[in-house]
């Protein structure tokens, strides 16, 4: 849900669900959940992949994954802090999971084929459509304005834990126009789409004859290969020296000062893929999946003992924090994560975002099923 906010003067559209994306350095959720000690869950154990070669031909940009029984969650990376992984709390514990093989797109899903899509279809994005006031019946109407949510740093220090102070609601703000009216995606074709809430992703997968991948089909993916390691590649960040994935460096959130080649979005498959050929698994931009999201889902998972097969995620949604906003579960991690403030690019940590909420730091792929009987919806 969007509410109305006027801040210095200037009335602005702001998603109650930043903390969703944004962890301030305390919360509610904390004081009543404290960090699990390592002790207290299980470890990781090996990756059981299957050994089912890949069905020919290979769908077009899109990788095999061969799917098997694996560790999914988190633990913390060495010397973390509170600030940076207090939200790990949430992938814990350590639990078993078995998902089936599947396709999924090597790269999260650019500019181009996103304007293939609205092309064909006529879409229109949640951030183009303009508030209505049936929905907003208490806001004035010169408040009522399509836009979206935009990352703006500061140019001075400000605390961690106001993340208000680095977003701002722009009018105008789209996938077209990812920062507002004044950007556009000239040079950006293969930059990934933005600014595309949950129903925005879904509409384009359904239209591709694919879908969004479940939580759990993603973090196998984003894997490789690899058990129980703190990245995608590997257990160091910058392996010889090397940038990984595009993320924050300098001063959060004033200043990217762009170590790893780029300040702010990147376009997609600049640095190397993970075991299975995918790109950008941490950090560039957060990924849309179809699971709801519950602090305490993996929880329930350990609870039941055994392998969880193919889990699909809650039936329902909750935050305790918001626990009126039906929010989706957020994989990945974005270009403004840091270890100063949130180290999400970490492969096992979750994000979590309200569906009709969009971002210049939100995008998503899909995923197709091993075995398809009925493309009638594809492009």
């Amino acid at each position: 849900m969007w509410v109305l906010l006027a801040l210095a003067g200037v009335i602005v559209v702001v998603a109650v669900v930043f903390r969703a994306f944004f962890p301030s350095s305390v919360s509610s959720v904390e004081a009543s959940h404290p960090v699990t000690k390592a002790a207290e869950f299980a470890a990781f154990a090996p990756t059981i992949p299957n050994t089912v070669a890949a069905p020919a031909p290979s769908p077009e940009g899109m990788a095999w994954i061969p799917g098997g029984e694996f560790s999914m969650g988190a633990m913390d990376p060495p010397a973390a802090d509170q600030v940076a992984m207090h939200g790990a709390d949430d992938a814990r514990p350590i639990h078993r999971v078995y998902v089936d093989a599947f396709w999924m797109d090597k790269t999260d899903v650019t500019n181009e084929e996103f304007a293939r899509f609205v092309k064909a279809t006529g879409y229109v994005t949640i951030a183009e459509r303009k508030p209505t006031a049936e929905d907003f019946p208490d806001a004035p109407p010169e408040n009522l304005v399509a836009g979206s949510v935009v990352f703006s740093p500061p140019d001075h220090p400000v605390p961690l834990n106001d993340h208000f102070q680095w977003w701002s609601y722009v009018k105008g703000a789209n996938w077209r126009h990812p920062e507002g009216p004044k950007s556009n995606l000239k040079s950006r074709e293969k930059y990934p789409v933005v600014q595309v809430a949950y129903p925005d992703a879904l509409a384009y997968a359904k239209w591709a004859g694919k879908r969004l991948p479940t939580e759990a089909e993603w973090e196998f993916a984003a894997r490789g290969g690899l058990a129980g390691k703190l990245f995608p590649w590997g257990d160091e960040f910058q392996p010889s020296g090397k940038w990984m994935a595009n993320t924050f460096q300098g001063k959060f959130p004033m200043s990217d000062t762009a170590g790893d080649g780029h300040s702010g979005l990147a376009a997609v498959a600049l640095y190397p893929p993970n075991g299975y050929g995918l790109y950008d698994m941490a950090g560039n931009v957060w990924q849309w999946t179809s699971d709801w999201y519950r602090p305490d889902y993996y929880q329930q998972l350990a609870a039941a003992a055994g392998v969880a097969r193919n889990p699909y995620g809650p039936d329902t949604p909750y935050d305790p924090s918001e626990p009126n906003e039906q929010k989706k579960v957020h994989r990945g991690g974005s270009f403004l994560c840091t270890d100063q403030y949130c180290s999400r690019y970490v492969v096992g940590t979750r994000g979590k975002g309200e569906i009709s909420t969009a971002t210049n730091h939100l995008g998503f792929r899909c995923v197709r099923p091993a075995i398809v009987t009925n493309l009638s919806a594809s492009k």
